[in-house]
């Protein structure tokens, strides 16, 4: 099983950005957020913050600074998933499953937008999908 559970977007400041979009959206800046990772919940999906150096702003529609954002997926079995996406075209660029196999997998799809494969800890899955623990 697979599902779309976080839209990351680079930017200078995560939770300056998180509170910009909190206002937009009327969408409160979930719990936990931090200068390292902010997140607003928008349905089953986190539209997310993560600071990166060196932040450059894309510029649209020009491809001199291209638009900036990975997409999260939280699988119930990683080597499954992996060996699908694989297969698919992906291509695995950097490897943080840990041996408990709870981390993640960054891939660069065919055309090379990144995306993560995500087995967090507490996570449990239900026919509808993943259930986070209480507080994620």
């Amino acid at each position: 099983m697979l599902r779309l559970t976080d839209v990351i977007i680079d930017c200078p400041d995560a939770l300056e950005l998180a509170a910009f979009y909190s206002q937009v959206t009327g969408l409160p800046v979930k719990p936990g957020s931090r200068a390292s990772w902010a997140g607003l919940q928008v349905g089953p999906v986190e539209l997310a913050f993560t600071p990166v150096e060196d932040y450059r702003a894309p510029q649209w529609p020009g491809g001199g600074h291209p638009k900036q954002f990975h997409l999260d997926f939280e699988v119930d079995d990683v080597e499954a998933e992996h060996a699908r996406v694989v297969a698919l075209g992906a291509t695995l660029l950097h490897d943080a499953v840990g041996g408990d196999g709870h981390g993640w997998r960054v891939y660069a799809d065919p055309v090379g937008h990144p995306f993560c494969l995500c087995r967090n800890a507490g996570v449990t899955w239900t026919e509808a999908g993943p259930v986070w623990p209480t507080g994620a």
